[in-house]
């Protein structure tokens, strides 16, 4: 028999317990033996819960204990960290879907894995259900890897969505996602990009070999796109996404930035609460992962696989690292076209590489030729600029 313990017993946490439950048989026609949920760790009670006199409050139970595989489910760096880092000495496998702290501190969770001969998973972290990071890990093996970018949280994609299709402001289109339960109370972690930032940097890290730390990354989330601009670009066979992207050349770049997104992408077209990821690769050519990104039967399916991959291969995720962290290009360097909006009257003669594609008696729109964000900010410095997008090519 396998013995597991589930830390956290929210949505994700009580999604793999169910998930465990009704499959049942099929897990243990699959493993060949039992699948037992021994403890859970929460800080609160379930009474009528079928897991009611499993539920315990100190981690040390389950660190003595026979569980041989520990489930994080948490959210959050702390205890995260330490109950992972505890685990892992105590040689017990890790299985994680959180985010934060997988793009925080996986090399040394990888190295703990290693030095004690146990397994640290965590295809759940990015793309909830869609299964990313090992087909990425697949796709090393054999290729380059030019870029790496998608639509990487389902919030924003889902508030963007209704500004394009229905013509909402971001103000209306936040405040339905909230009563749907896609953005929380405060949802300052997906509109300011963050978690989509989060996303991005595990996914350079596992091109890349080294950790990318999550605080070096630019990072710009929805909060300033105006309805005109949404307007403008659609006329323009444009979508706007927040797209996390890590591009791997000389230098490596990773940032996440809201983007004009042209109609003949497939990105464009991703909508809703789904999530897609693009992988751009030689000789691959281009590769996207497309599903939903959240909820508790996708991030369950997906700590589930990793438990069955973990019973049935019992190692790691064979990624090429070094120890050192790894700091990004910047982003303000990398050469790209642009959409900008200028204020009125604010810009006398707009250079002959601006194409201007709608003017009205408040502003000026244009989409620019290949140019640095620096130096864009040079040519339009004595000007008041309302809008910059990068546009995805």
């Amino acid at each position: 028999m396998k013995h597991i313990a589930i830390l956290g017993f929210g949505v994700v946490g009580g999604g793999v317990a169910s998930l465990l439950q009704n499959n049942k048989k099929e897990i243990e026609a699959l493993l060949g033996e039992e699948v037992s949920v021994d403890y859970i760790l929460d800080l609160r009670e379930f009474p009528d819960s079928p897991y009611a006199n499993r539920v315990v409050h100190d981690f040390n139970i389950i660190l003595n204990s026979d569980v041989d595989t520990v489930i994080e489910a948490m959210g959050g760096s702390h205890p995260a960290y330490e109950y992972t880092v505890a685990a892992l000495k105590a040689r017990k496998n890790v299985i994680t879907s959180n985010k934060e702290v997988v793009s925080l501190y996986l090399d040394e969770f990888l190295m703990l894995a290693e030095e004690n001969d146990v397994v640290y998973r965590f295809e759940a972290s990015v793309g909830g259900g869609i299964p990313v990071i090992s087909p990425l890990i697949s796709l090393l093996r054999h290729n380059k890897i030019r870029e790496v970018r998608g639509i990487l949280n389902g919030t924003t994609n889902y508030i963007l969505t209704k500004m394009f299709s229905f013509g909402e402001s971001f103000e209306h289109a936040l405040a339905d996602a909230q009563r749907r339960g896609y953005a929380e109370r405060i949802p300052d972690a997906d509109v300011l990009g963050t978690d989509a930032a989060r996303k991005i940097s595990i996914l350079a890290s596992l091109v890349h070999g080294s950790l990318v730390d999550v605080n070096t990354i630019y990072t710009e989330g929805i909060t300033k796109i105006r309805g005109e601009d949404i307007a403008r670009l659609s006329a323009c066979h444009h979508s706007v996404k927040l797209v996390g992207r890590a591009l791997f050349g000389e230098e490596m770049t990773v940032f996440v930035s809201p983007h004009a997104v042209p109609h003949n992408c497939p990105l464009s077209h991703v909508d809703g609460v789904y999530n897609a990821i693009e992988v751009v690769g030689e000789p691959v050519g281009n590769v996207m992962f497309y599903g939903q990104g959240a909820g508790a039967g996708a991030t369950a399916s997906a700590m589930v696989s990793d438990l069955m991959v973990t019973y049935l291969e019992g190692r790691c995720y064979a990624i090429p690292r070094v120890r050192d962290k790894a700091v990004p290009a910047s982003f303000r360097e990398l050469p790209s076209r642009f959409y900008i909006v200028i204020k009125q009257g604010t810009m006398s003669d707009a250079p002959n590489t601006f194409m201007k594609i709608e003017e009205t008696e408040n502003e000026v729109a244009y989409f620019t030729d290949y140019i640095t964000l620096d130096a864009l900010q040079e040519l339009t410095k004595h000007a008041e600029m309302l809008t910059i997008l990068p546009i995805l090519e």
